[in-house]
């Protein structure tokens, strides 16, 4: 069994936001795999089915970016998932726009999505780090994480949440593939 974890925040306002990718990234898995909402309350939807034969669920914690860790916890311990099947999508500053690095445990980088996953889980689990780029100043950042992508920004990212989505079940079994194939340019 796994599970994906987009992290972002509820809500129209906060939809195309940069800090929202992984909520992005979710709902095109979900589109892509046909996965069925089985569950959703105040603080999580969460949502189950297969890829490539295997079980996995997928959470959007409504709880807001900074309080995303508990309703992962939960549903983590729930349903027994091993710390190696956890994925949590996030949106990263130090990587350039569309650029994508997956690594397994790790410190947050000031992502209050990920402090709080941590607080819960601990460091050890799959991050899919979805670069935003960085506004130059780190005064700038909470404004700039809340603000929507440029058109030609959207492109990109569209462009690059297309590929992952379509080579997604290789995250699972093959993820050096997976990253050379969402490298490409093709």
């Amino acid at each position: 069994m796994f599970i994906i974890c987009g992290l972002g925040n509820p809500g129209v306002r906060y939809t195309n936001t940069r800090h929202n990718i992984g909520f992005k990234l979710a709902d095109k898995i979900i589109t892509n795999f046909n996965i069925s909402k089985v569950k959703e309350d105040k603080s999580k939807e969460l949502y189950s089915g297969s890829i490539s034969g295997l079980k996995i669920f997928v959470i959007k914690p409504l709880t807001f970016m900074n309080l995303s860790g508990k309703p992962i916890f939960e549903t983590v311990n729930y349903y027994k998932i091993k710390k190696d099947n956890i994925f949590v999508i996030h949106d990263d500053l130090d990587l350039e726009l569309s650029k994508v690095k997956i690594k397994k445990g790790g410190g947050n980088g000031g992502h209050n999505g990920l402090a709080s996953v941590d607080e819960y889980l601990g460091e050890n689990y799959n991050r899919i780090r979805v670069g935003i780029g960085h506004p130059g100043h780190k005064d700038l950042v909470s404004n700039y994480v809340l603000n929507n992508f440029s058109e030609e920004e959207e492109n990109l990212i569209e462009k690059k949440l297309k590929k992952m989505t379509e080579n997604f079940n290789l995250i699972l079994s093959d993820m050096p593939l997976f990253l050379t194939k969402i490298s490409e340019d093709k």
